[in-house]
């Protein structure tokens, strides 16, 4: 990917509270006190929307650091309109699993009408904001950090179909619970564009919701929207999201913690095969394996010699999604140093491995790990028998175009 004239355009276009400019050392305080997007706006008597008709894109993780819901703040004060709430994939108040939504409703503790965006996107989605009424649109929803968590594609979306409607649109940040330090990872071919990868991003993004808004619409939007970003103060890109001080609340089912945010961005390839992912179970994308697969496995994964990462050995039985109610064998990722941590790496080399030591190894039918990966490249060099770093080395040269790319709309030190 090479800079195109949008990257001025980005500049331009986006009207930001606090964008651009990195958040002053004095933020940082003791215990690493991060003020999030929302808290900013609120400080500031919300002087952005005034005299607006507000919208907002949000889910369960949408809170303030007393753990109450941005929605129900909002709608309780006088000097913010807010008239619509639109809810992204498992829901508004998170009631859905994987692959689901809350429909439209009426959200009983505010009244508000609660229309669902899932699976919606060009002008189907405009058309959804125009008959809400709104004139501008606000996105606050934690991200965890993969290319195919489907919440940013939920915020490309939403911003795409804001302009067609000719709505303003509000990205109001939060931290990425993994840090910004650096993308890691495949970047998506654009063939392999899906609702897990619209556009070409590396699969481990290293960005901000804001730094991600200001990128889709300086390189992706056919038509840029009006966009503005309030961010965060007290973040720096080395932080984990236990730096942060902030309550964790779980994005989406499967994502429980954010030790699960950590390792995501690798072990999520696992959906992609025939072996668990480990849904159904406590430490989901943690735990892996299938029926037939032995200690063999978490041996030779730590002869690989991984930074940061040890794996145990582990026996579960996953209570829902593969092999429920079976008892299966895997390993168990234990990160050690999640600094030195390379999840995409540790993803490819799990699945080097189990392909290695287990005979019943098999991609999902459909071939959904190229979805993933966002080509072919990593099954097709997998299945001629490569290594994790030759796999990794295939990248390079595309995951090189688009740090070049990311570094022009990243807003943090």
């Amino acid at each position: 990917m090479t800079l195109s004239r949008r990257s001025m355009l980005a500049t331009t276009a986006t009207a930001a509270v606090g964008a651009g400019v990195p958040a002053p050392a004095s933020d940082a305080g003791a215990g690493h006190r991060v003020r999030t997007g929302f808290e900013r706006l609120a400080a500031d008597g919300y002087a952005s929307l005034a005299g607006r008709q507000v919208g907002i894109v949000t889910n369960p993780t949408g809170i303030t650091r007393d753990v109450r819901h941005i929605v129900d703040v909002m709608h309780a004060d006088p000097r913010v309109r807010l008239t619509a709430v639109f809810g992204p994939e498992h829901g508004f108040r998170g009631t859905a699993q994987a692959g689901g939504s809350e429909g439209r409703y009426d959200d009983p503790a505010t009244g508000l009408p609660v229309y669902d965006t899932y699976l919606k996107s060009g002008q189907a989605l405009a058309d959804v904001f125009t008959a809400s009424g709104v004139d501008t649109v606000v996105f606050d929803i934690q991200d965890a950090g993969a290319r195919f968590y489907t919440y940013i594609w939920t915020l490309y979306d939403c911003m795409e179909a804001a302009a067609l409607a000719g709505k303003r649109f509000v990205v109001l940040d939060r931290p990425n619970p993994v840090t910004g330090r650096a993308a890691l990872g495949p970047v998506l071919h654009e063939e392999f564009a899906t609702f897990v990868g619209r556009r070409p991003i590396a699969q481990a993004h290293g960005m901000t919701v804001a730094e991600l808004a200001r990128l889709f619409n300086g390189e992706f939007l056919a038509k840029p929207v009006p966009l503005e970003t309030v961010t965060m103060t007290g973040w720096r890109r080395g932080m984990f999201f236990g730096d942060c001080g902030l309550p964790w609340v779980p994005p989406s089912p499967n994502m429980p913690t954010p030790d699960t945010a950590l390792v995501y961005s690798g072990t999520g390839l696992f959906e992609g095969t025939n072996l668990s992912e480990g849904r159904g179970t406590t430490r989901p994308f943690e735990l892996l394996g299938a029926e037939g697969v032995d200690g063999r496995w978490a041996a030779e994964a730590n002869r690989a010699g991984l930074p940061g990462v040890r794996f145990r050995e582990a026996y579960f039985a996953p209570t829902f999604s593969k092999f429920q109610g079976k008892t299966v064998g895997g390993v168990q990722l234990h990160v050690h140093d999640p600094a030195a941590f390379d999840p995409v790496l540790t993803g490819v080399t799990l699945l080097v491995t189990a392909r290695r030591v287990w005979d019943g190894f098999a991609w999902r039918p459909d071939n959904w790990i190229d979805k993933l990966t966002g080509s072919e490249q990593v099954r097709t060099m997998i299945d001629a028998g490569a290594g994790a770093d030759e796999v990794a080395a295939a990248w390079h040269g595309e995951l090189a175009a688009f740090r070049r790319t990311r570094a022009t709309y990243l807003m943090y030190r």
